[in-house]
């Protein structure tokens, strides 16, 4: 493989020693919640958000919010809420319950059913993350969950506004104005007249993030989350301007946000290389861009494009946009990647808020193993099987011998009583044990 990087990333070390102290944060508040319930929650409230008043938002207060939110913004919200419940409602439909028999007598089949309770978490520090709500919600009740929680951190004397009404429209059962490390544990263990949360979903800063993965195993989680990532795959034919604008689009996510450039062309790359600074000097949060863009931004010129597929499926990016010929080339030969944006009229943005694919993606590579958010997180495909008498002349037979193979002389001696009850007159010509009746 031929690859150059025109530019590297030029963040520090440090991110390990730092996420050790992520983590021993988490880990402590986590157990004093655990120890001490509600009232730990209550001293964290008040210290980390400033607020002393009720976590569940009445539905007076939540009508009071709604109102306050401009038609304009609801008709928006309501747009995306379609999109995204048609989506995953068309994933749910995907995934059936059926029964085959596979042989004479023997019956196996699976059904599918959504979990029972969802923890939905919303981002609410530097900006007010209705789609995020929309997103987690949405999708959640369209798999069938019963008990939906979400949670967003308030900002004054209550959660954003429109971030109230996505959750309400896109159909939570009960509504949390607290956020962080406390607010997750108080999802996954059930406080404040909560049922327990059978998983936790929605992005979150560094320390959401580390409390589901500490909470995974007790609860199920969507993914493991990063910052946001983004990838442009472009070759000569794309616009330098285009691949700017959005880079640095995706770059407002904060400084730690990667954003990355493969490439065929150089001229592309230089050309994107002198504008991405340029972009960013007219963003209102200049410095966020800048940083982002120095410390983890990176462009890779590889050779062919069956190099920059390679080079593509190594970072495994969270968002990747092609801007390239041949689209269904790309699409038919990339793999891992947390949602795909083909062609120059699907910007990342489309998916992070309305288009209907979910925005709650993979990051630090998981695209490797793992996708999105989706509808069948909130569901469990649980297998059946049925025997008749008859069937169990082969299969107790095949049991019983692959258990002893194993050494494993109970699980054989079940399926030697039935070989014995159903079939009392047979010979059997490998070892059955004549169990006793009592």
């Amino acid at each position: 493989m031929t690859i150059r990087h025109l530019k590297l990333a030029e963040a520090a070390d440090g991110v390990a020693e730092e996420d050790q102290r992520t983590t021993a944060i988490v880990q402590d508040m986590l157990q004093d919640i655990r120890s001490r319930g509600e009232d730990a929650v209550c001293m964290y409230a008040e210290k980390f958000d400033n607020w002393s008043g009720d976590f569940v938002l009445s539905e007076e207060k939540l009508a009071t919010l709604i109102e306050s939110v401009p038609q304009s913004v609801k008709d928006d919200i309501d747009f995306a809420h379609r999109q995204i419940r048609r989506f995953a409602e068309a994933q749910r439909d995907s995934l059936t319950s059926f029964e085959i028999e596979t042989e004479p007598g023997v019956v196996l089949g699976q059904r599918v059913l959504p979990i029972d309770a969802a923890g939905c978490y919303v981002p609410g520090g530097r900006y007010a993350h209705a789609a995020s709500a929309l997103m987690s919600v949405a999708t959640a009740k369209a798999a069938g969950v019963k008990h939906i929680t979400a949670c967003s951190p308030p900002r004054g004397d209550s959660i954003n506004p429109a971030v109230a009404y996505a959750m309400h429209v896109a159909g939570a059962d009960r509504i949390l104005e607290m956020g962080g490390v406390h607010a997750v544990a108080s999802m996954a263990f059930g406080l404040f007249g909560g049922r327990e949360a059978d998983i936790l979903v929605g992005p979150g800063n560094a320390f959401v993030a580390e409390a589901k993965r500490l909470l995974f195993g007790q609860v199920g989680i969507d993914v493991f989350a990063g910052p946001t990532e983004s990838a442009v795959i472009a070759d000569h034919t794309a616009d330098p301007m285009t691949i700017a604008v959005d880079l640095v689009s995706q770059a407002e996510h904060g400084p730690n946000s990667p954003v990355w450039l493969f490439t065929t062309s150089e001229e592309v790359a230089r050309r994107v290389i002198e504008l991405v600074p340029l972009v960013g000097n007219d963003m209102p949060n200049a410095e966020v861009i800048h940083a982002a863009w120095r410390d983890y931004g990176e462009v890779i010129l590889c050779d062919t494009r069956e190099e920059v597929v390679q080079i593509s499926d190594q970072y495994a990016c969270e968002h990747l946009q092609v801007l390239c010929e041949d689209l269904e080339w790309w699409k038919q030969n990339l793999g891992n990647y947390g949602s795909l944006f083909l062609g120059e009229g699907s910007t990342v943005t489309h998916g992070d808020k309305c288009s209907g694919t979910n925005h709650i993606l993979p990051t630090k590579r998981a695209g490797r193993y793992s996708g999105g958010l989706n509808v069948h997180k909130f569901m469990k495909v649980l297998t059946t099987q049925q025997l008749s008498a008859e069937a169990n002349l082969k299969f107790s037979a095949i049991g019983s011998r692959i258990s002893r193979t194993e050494g494993m002389e109970g699980h054989a001696r079940a399926c030697d009583w039935r070989l014995t009850k159903y079939f009392p007159e047979q010979d059997w010509d490998f070892p059955v044990y004549a169990q006793k009746r009592y």
